[in-house]
């Protein structure tokens, strides 16, 4: 397998066993081939669809979708190298169609010279904006790359419309314990790319510890490895053992860790949640420093405080899930460390604001009564009729159109004929929900002297 850079100058090829010392230990212990591979059964499995790929040497464009650490690089290397195709890799960080365009001349130059494949291996390919991602389209299509996308984010959202059809999405899972746990003890065991010669051992919790903490993510288990093996280096040979508490002191974790599965994990949300829920902002920030320097996915914690600005604010204050939407918006933006202000901001206003849980208690009586009476007709009057034979049939008939009457509202049923009169949505005297209770009692109003007219 050839490696080219953004350039085309072909990097040496260095023999199979050969290893570069000085490389991190994640990149050194990187498997070549599918035999060497831990982990994604699910797409490797003999007879799937990829496995077959490979083995017949028909591979076909797709998008890895996988959280950070989940052996997306490593796969695309192993695919192109299995397949004996030329392997160019770039990132969408660094690179524009400039740079597109050049690997695309250089593949179409091979094919015609050597007939030799290249595989395009486009790193956090959802980076790319709508033009450079069309730059690879008609290529694609016509076969002359294999282009293979790597992305943390949905790809129906940031990958284009018809590149995505012309891909097929692998979904990449985060390592299990187990395989994190057989990936960490290849790298300790390995004298050749890994730390075998240097005779460290590591205890079953310090372990479960370094496991535990890479949370599915490899490169960040060998990664804490790594950093840890350098502390216990200076140690005696005999005494060279990894414990949890060497682990703890090395990764200056100590105190504040805990495990994201265990105990500890949903007592900090729940706190933070209830914080929030009591309209304490000082309590709340508190609680979400903690969590953030745990090490908790702030992603994670803008998730519940947005659930939080339905479930406990609702349309007391519509601007909170505008708000905690921005800030998630914000840190997906700018990351760590920027984007815990926005995280803050979020959690003091949702502290502050208006409480009311009047639209959670609201949706959950309608889910309780289509439980209990399952999918009742749509009347007549409010279905859709366009064709002839709807209407014959009276779709839609005797339906009134709200903007032909005064302040756009005319007394009228949209629930099914066995619900009329149902309520579900009580609203509180709470912020901006106190207008929607008058407004809704003003309606109400209306409807009740209409029938009564009648």
């Amino acid at each position: 397998m050839k490696t080219l850079d953004l350039f085309g100058s072909k990097e040496p090829d260095k023999e199979p066993n050969e290893v570069d010392a000085s490389a991190p230990l994640a990149e050194r212990m990187r498997p070549k081939t599918i035999k060497e591979y831990i982990g994604q059964s699910h797409l490797l499995t003999p007879g799937s669809l990829l496995r077959r790929s490979i083995e017949e040497d028909k591979l076909f464009s797709m998008i890895f979708w996988g959280p950070p650490g989940s052996g997306k690089t490593t796969l695309a290397r192993i695919l192109a190298n299995e397949t004996k195709s030329r392997f160019v890799s770039f990132s969408a960080v660094l690179s524009g169609v400039k740079e597109i365009r050049q690997v695309i001349d250089d593949a179409r130059k091979r094919w015609e010279i050597k007939k030799e494949k290249t595989v395009l291996f486009v790193d956090e390919i959802h980076r790319f904006n709508k033009a450079q991602q069309d730059a690879f389209l008609p290529h694609v299509e016509s076969g002359l790359i294999t282009l293979i996308g790597a992305t943390t984010e949905n790809p129906s959202f940031e990958v284009i419309a018809p590149l995505l059809s012309r891909t097929r999405v692998m979904l990449l899972h985060p390592f299990s314990e187990e395989e994190l746990m057989a990936i960490v003890k290849q790298a300790l065991t390995d004298e050749t790319k890994g730390l075998g010669k240097l005779a460290i051992k590591i205890d079953d919790d310090a372990m479960r510890y370094i496991v535990g903490l890479a949370d599915g993510d490899a490169r960040s288990a060998l990664n804490n490895l790594e950093a840890i093996t350098a502390v216990v280096l200076n140690l005696p040979e005999e005494e060279r053992i990894i414990t949890r508490k060497t682990a703890e002191e090395t990764l200056l974790k100590k105190a504040l860790l805990y495990d994201k599965n265990g105990e500890e994990h949903y007592n900090l949300i729940s706190a933070f949640h209830k914080s929030l829920r009591g309209s304490d902002p000082d309590a709340a920030l508190y609680w979400l420093g903690r969590m953030l320097n745990a090490g908790e996915d702030p992603l994670f914690i803008a998730r519940r405080m947005i659930r939080f600005a339905s479930e406990d604010i609702g349309n007391a204050d519509p601007r909170a899930l505008e708000i905690t939407v921005a800030a998630q918006q914000a840190f997906h933006f700018i990351g760590l460390p920027e984007g815990e202000l926005a995280l803050a901001q979020a959690a003091v206003y949702l502290a502050t604001a208006q409480k009311s849980n009047s639209l959670y208690a609201g949706y959950g009586r309608v889910k309780e009564i289509i439980n209990k009476t399952g999918y009742l007709p749509v009347p007549l009057h409010i279905r859709n009729a366009p064709t002839k034979l709807m209407k014959e049939l009276d779709y839609g008939k005797d339906y009134k159109y709200a903007h032909d009457y005064d302040g756009a509202y005319v007394p009228q049923e949209y629930l099914p004929d066995k619900l009329q009169g149902q309520k579900f949505y009580y609203p509180k005297e709470s912020g901006y929900e106190k207008t929607i209770k008058e407004r809704m009692a003003f309606w109400q109003q209306k409807k009740n002297s209409d029938k009564g007219g009648k």
